[in-house]
């Protein structure tokens, strides 16, 4: 078991992304100290957190425990969790065959859900003009997304069997499914999932990490700018 004495600094603003990692710290019971990275206002293009995530991008960690007692770094969420699966041994196990289940559920849902969602809620709610074909295209998809998932839920309690990263990566990328023109009604097993995790205490105390910093994207300009208008620097 590990023993974690100092705390993991988690560089975060409460979006889908960054709820993946305040959830799993919290389902694990690890100290961590928040670093708010307001996105609305460009502050994750600071040089100083350009160290720390090359991609401008949160959520992202530094761990002052890492590999041989030495401070690591890592970004992405979908590294981010393995990195915290594997410190821990809790959520990501470490046969094979299992791990190998929760893997594919974890890309699926970082090459998936998350970038086809975020088109929709993109679209449907912050283009400036309204585009049909990319309002249909991407509610369509997610549509398509949450049917795999119904089906692979069918069977199962979770997406890889047992509860795991893939399940945390996944559920913030459901919350907001109206949003994305979805109507969970249609998808029983994918609802009896979602009202299962949403239950969860450490799920509900790492939603609430940051909430009153949450402001309506669609009705901020300057924070659409700096979040939609970006080039290479």
């Amino acid at each position: 078991m590990t023993t974690q004495n100092k705390p993991i600094e988690l560089y975060y603003w409460p979006t889908p992304n960054g709820w993946k990692i305040s959830i799993y710290l919290e389902e694990a019971g690890l100290p961590y100290e928040v670093k708010y990275v307001n996105i609305g206002k460009g502050e994750q293009f600071e040089p100083s957190f350009l160290k720390i995530s090359p991609n401008n991008r949160m959520p992202a960690i530094i761990d002052p425990e890492g590999p041989g007692g030495e401070p690591i770094s890592v970004f992405e969420s979908g590294a981010i969790l393995q990195y915290l699966g594997r410190k821990t041994g809790k959520f990501y196990p470490s046969d094979e065959r299992t791990r190998v289940e929760v893997e594919q559920w974890l890309f699926w849902q970082v090459g998936g859900l998350g970038p086809m969602a975020g088109q929709a809620h993109h679209f449907r709610q912050y283009a400036p003009e309204k585009v049909p074909y990319g309002i249909n295209r991407y509610t369509n998809e997610v549509n398509r997304l949450y049917g795999v998932m119904n089906k692979r839920l069918a069977d199962r309690e979770f997406l890889a069997g047992d509860y795991s990263i893939a399940d945390m990566a996944s559920i913030g990328w459901v919350k907001p499914y109206k949003n994305q023109g979805q109507d969970l009604e249609d998808f029983p097993h994918l609802k009896r999932w979602f009202e299962t995790i949403m239950e969860r205490p450490a799920v509900i105390r790492g939603l609430e990490v940051g909430q009153e910093h949450r402001r309506n994207i669609a009705e901020d300009k300057d924070a659409q700018k700096v979040l939609f208008d970006q080039r290479a620097r």
